[in-house]
């Protein structure tokens, strides 16, 4: 089997949606924390080393560094052939709902959680702005979800895997109560929650957490 060492910093919800997969598929990975807030991540040495993107996460898979969250949860799905999708019409809704996260639901909470709990001093507008565009994904996945168990219907996906995990971290992280705002939203976490295996992202990332500003 593989062997695979995950570049990561306990706060990434990117890094978690690959430590998760692995870890629901059974297999193990070497943790590789890395100072993403200490700024190594923008360094010439660390980009010529590690990832010319300048983005964690990474995956080392027998040696060959992998990188990008998305095309690597795919490819997990094919290898193990488990959290995939079987007909043609569930690989295009797979694809449907992982793309519209990666753009909408990922790419606005990371920034937004970031920005508010983890920036010391941010501009109140901005996430103002951010706020409001995430109620709206939110209320777009709430309504999906009200009619299916999981993103493309009775089993859970790596659609799932990247849409939870930026969704599942404390809420004095997000500022969300899913429970209140939205509920359908709360129970599929929670199915999430029940797969066996599954472990939160502070027990999966382990190592020196980033100074939360929201608390």
């Amino acid at each position: 089997m593989p062997s695979y060492r995950l570049h990561y910093f306990p706060e990434s919800g990117n890094s978690y949606k690959l430590a998760l997969m692995l870890t629901l598929c059974g297999e193990t990975f070497e943790p590789v924390w890395t100072d993403f807030a200490g700024g190594v991540t923008r360094t010439a040495e660390w980009r010529r080393s590690v990832n010319e993107m300048g983005e964690i996460p990474v995956l080392e898979i027998d040696g060959a560094k992998m990188t990008q969250t998305a095309p690597l949860l795919l490819r997990l799905a094919e290898q193990y052939g488990r959290f995939g999708a079987e007909t043609e019409d569930e690989k295009f809704e797979l694809l449907r709902w992982l793309f519209w996260d990666n753009h909408k639901l990922t790419g606005y909470m990371a920034t937004y959680r970031f920005m508010r709990a983890f920036t010391e001093k941010s501009d109140s507008q901005v996430l103002k702005h951010f706020r409001r565009r995430l109620e709206d994904f939110l209320g777009i996945l709430d309504g999906h979800l009200q009619h299916n168990e999981f993103a493309i219907g009775a089993k859970p996906t790596v659609a799932d895997i990247s849409m939870m995990a930026y969704l599942h971290y404390p809420s004095d992280e997000h500022g969300f109560d899913f429970a209140q705002s939205h509920p359908a939203v709360h129970a599929w976490l929670g199915r999430m929650a029940a797969l066996p295996g599954w472990k939160p992202a502070y027990e999966l990332l382990p190592g020196k957490r980033m100074t939360n500003y929201a608390k």
